[in-house]
C-alpha cells in the first residue's frame, strides 16, 4: 500500500503524464467532477477556494468522471472548455478516469482505502466527492457531493 499520494502519476486534461509529487507541500483538494450533474455549479465554489488559498499553498485537482448517469460524455478539450468558459477554471484538471470498479485510477483506488465512506464503503457514490490531503500526502478527510467548498474552508485553514 502506499504511504502518500506523491507516489501516483496522473494525465493533465491536456494528455501529459504529471507526478503528484510535483504538489509536494501543498494542501490539496482532490474532487471526482462532471460537467452535466446537479452538483456541476460546485465548480464554481472550487474555483473560488483555489483563489482564496492558492497563495497559501492550496491547490485543487479535478478529475472528470463519467462513471455516474454519463454525466461528464465529452472528450478532454470539451471538458475543459466547459470548464473554463462556464466556471473560470484555473486550477489543474485531469484527464477523464474511472473512480470505481476494476479500472479505477489507481490514486483513486488509495483515496477510498485510506479513507472509506459511510459504513466503510470504498466505492465513490457520486460526482463531486472531496478528499482533502495534507501536506505530507496523506488524505485526512473525505466529503460527500452535498458539502458545499465554502463548507471545507476551516479545514483546509487548519491544514495551511
Amino acid at each position: 500500500m502506499s504511504e502518500n499520494i506523491y507516489e501516483f502519476t496522473a494525465n493533465s486534461i491536456d494528455g501529459k503524464e504529471v507526478p503528484l509529487s510535483e504538489y509536494k507541500g501543498g494542501v490539496l483538494l482532490i474532487v471526482n467532477t462532471a460537467s452535466k450533474c446537479g452538483f456541476t455549479p460546485q465548480y464554481e465554489g472550487l474555483q473560488k477556494l483555489h483563489d482564496k488559498y492558492k497563495d497559501k499553498g492550496f491547490m485543487i485537482l479535478g478529475f472528470p468522471c463519467n462513471q455516474f448517469s454519463n454525466q461528464e460524455p465529452g472528450t478532454e478539450d470539451e471538458i475543459k472548455s466547459f470548464c473554463e468558459l462556464n466556471f473560470g477554471v484555473n486550477f489543474p484538471m485531469f484527464s477523464k478516469i474511472d473512480v470505481n470498479g476494476e479500472n479505477a485510477h489507481p490514486l483513486y483506488k488509495y483515496l477510498t482505502n485510506k479513507l472509506p465512506g459511510i459504513a466503510g464503503t470504498k466505492s465513490i457514490k457520486w460526482n463531486f466527492t472531496k478528499f482533502l490531503v495534507d501536506r505530507n500526502g496523506i488524505p485526512v478527510q473525505r466529503y460527500g457531493s452535498n458539502k458545499k467548498p465554502k463548507k471545507i474552508s476551516a479545514d483546509i485553514e487548519k491544514l495551511l
